[in-house]
């Protein structure tokens, strides 16, 4: 009997360090899979603005889920190529590589993942150029995003952009 607990003890020695390292190893696996795909939906938001800021609604377009929905003031487009349309035929896609001269500030994000889905909210302010070339914030709001991963790759699938506070009269 001493020499099957002996055994056990002994085999409990060796084992349990390795069930630890294991389960530290997906852990810490775990932690960076979520600090991926946070800094990958980060940059999602932003690529947003950038297209939309030079035009680029082919890009932008690309950025929806093959199911995705874009829902604001200027209507509403479904899919990739349902939102294309919506942008060309309200603004006109015209991509120009130094930009259009507005720009959307993106800022105070909170996103939460849960497996292949997130969500996020996420404030911006419009900004055109103003009397003298200044900056013009014309609208501030903030976007309401549901994500999910299509293909490997975080896009949105759903999008909405309530105004906060609109233009000035």
């Amino acid at each position: 009997m001493r020499t099957l607990s002996a055994l056990f003890i002994l085999a409990s020695m060796v084992m349990l360090p390795a069930m630890a390292a294991d389960t530290g190893a997906q852990s810490l696996a775990a932690r960076v899979q979520a600090l991926e795909d946070r800094e990958a939906i980060r940059n999602l938001i932003l690529d947003y603005g950038t297209y939309h800021d030079h035009r680029d609604y082919r890009s932008l377009a690309a950025l929806f889920a093959s199911n995705g929905v874009w829902e604001s003031g200027m209507g509403r487009g479904e899919g990739p190529e349902g939102v294309f349309k919506l942008m060309d035929d309200i603004i006109g896609h015209n991509p120009l590589p130094e930009g259009s001269g507005t720009f959307h500030v993106l800022t105070n994000d909170r996103i939460r993942i849960d497996g292949d889905r997130a969500s996020a909210v996420t404030k911006w302010l419009y900004v055109t150029p103003g009397e003298g070339g200044g900056p013009n914030a014309v609208l501030l709001g903030h976007y309401d995003d549901e994500f999910i991963r299509e293909d490997g790759t975080w896009k949105f699938l759903r999008r909405e952009a309530p105004v906060d506070l609109p233009a000035s009269p």
